[in-house]
């Protein structure tokens, strides 16, 4: 069984035990259970894509760590004018471990 869950603008397929990196949860502590609601798809038993089907399910997480990704180096450049200028850029991430997804009634 996985499902399709958006966190932060991503989409991620997930499965029971699975471990996503997602943007960073900065409410949740290290060991807390988090629920991700936007259900985009869930496949069990039937694939399930129905909007007012999936408006009631959730996915459970527990928030494995808090970390940072990949530096990322900047460059902006304009020829014959003297500008340069460099920058960085360190995303922060939450390792999510999915505990369990809910499936459809019928």
């Amino acid at each position: 069984m996985y499902a399709i869950v958006r966190s932060g603008g991503r989409q991620h397929k997930v499965a029971v035990g699975d471990v996503i990196e997602a943007d960073r949860i900065s409410t949740a502590k290290v060991g807390d259970t988090v629920e991700l609601t936007t259900v985009l798809l869930v496949d069990g038993e039937a694939v399930t894509s129905d909007p007012w089907v999936l408006a009631g399910l959730k996915v459970q997480a527990e928030v494995v760590d808090h970390h940072k990704g990949d530096k990322i180096n900047i460059q902006k450049y304009k020829n014959k004018t003297g500008y340069k200028k460099r920058m960085g850029h360190r995303q922060q991430y939450t390792a999510l471990r999915i505990t369990g997804i809910d499936s459809a009634k019928k």
